[in-house]
């Protein structure tokens, strides 16, 4: 019991705090528009451009925060409130996921790694739950070691995607003051809400460790 007090009590804590302080720093910039006025998509299509990215489909979608870019059918796909928005977020969240189509352009080596991983982590996760309910809740060790190796390639992916995000991030930042699209007195406002962003990435690869350091631990008792 102690050990899950320890270890997956603070990281749960620590999602809750991540979720919670994306969603009010976006909703805090989400109100402050830029001074250009240009959208969401059109800070994306700025930054593709100028980077020489070319074949990528910029789409909307509903839902809220559910901004991603697809590497597989080469589109960037925007939630409506960051598609049409002018805010500082949605310019931010928008050229985030261009500087992921960047990184697909020039073989960005992590980005090349994580696609890689995509296929064995969605087989893992959706194994997880019978691995969790038959291993611990009925002590099969078979099924904890298992779960072991099954955390151990989450962690992986979830280690993996860190410098993808950081580094989309960092070319968002770069290229948004570069092309002109806002200026540096602008710049908080989409730092803040990238790195909040940011924060559940690390929140989720120290959830993994911390679950696979507690299924190991149960094997060798």
């Amino acid at each position: 019991m102690y050990l899950f007090l320890i270890l997956i009590i603070p990281t749960f804590i620590l999602g809750i705090y991540a979720q919670r302080k994306v969603t009010s720093t976006y909703n805090k910039w989400v109100q402050v528009p830029s001074r250009g006025g240009i959208t969401g998509r059109e800070a994306a299509d700025a930054v593709m451009r100028k980077a020489g990215v070319v074949g990528v489909q910029i789409v909307e979608t509903g839902g809220h925060l559910t901004d991603h870019y697809d590497p597989v059918n080469k589109r960037l796909v925007l939630s409506s409130e960051n598609y049409r928005g002018t805010s500082l977020a949605a310019l931010g969240v928008a050229a985030h996921e261009a500087g992921h189509a960047i990184q697909h352009k020039v073989g960005y080596h992590a980005l090349k790694l994580r696609m890689a991983l995509v296929p064995i982590t969605n087989i893992s996760a959706q194994m997880l739950p019978l691995i969790m309910i038959g291993g611990i809740i009925f002590n099969m060790l078979g099924l904890l070691m298992l779960g072991v190796f099954v955390y151990l390639i989450l962690t992986i992916f979830q280690l993996v995607t860190l410098p993808v995000e950081f580094d989309a991030s960092r070319r968002a930042k770069k290229e948004l003051v570069a092309i002109g699209i806002i200026g540096p007195d602008e710049m908080p406002g989409v730092s803040q809400t990238l790195n909040a962003a940011a924060l559940t990435y690390v929140a989720a690869f120290v959830s993994s460790l911390a679950n696979l350091i507690y299924l190991f631990l149960l094997t060798r008792r």
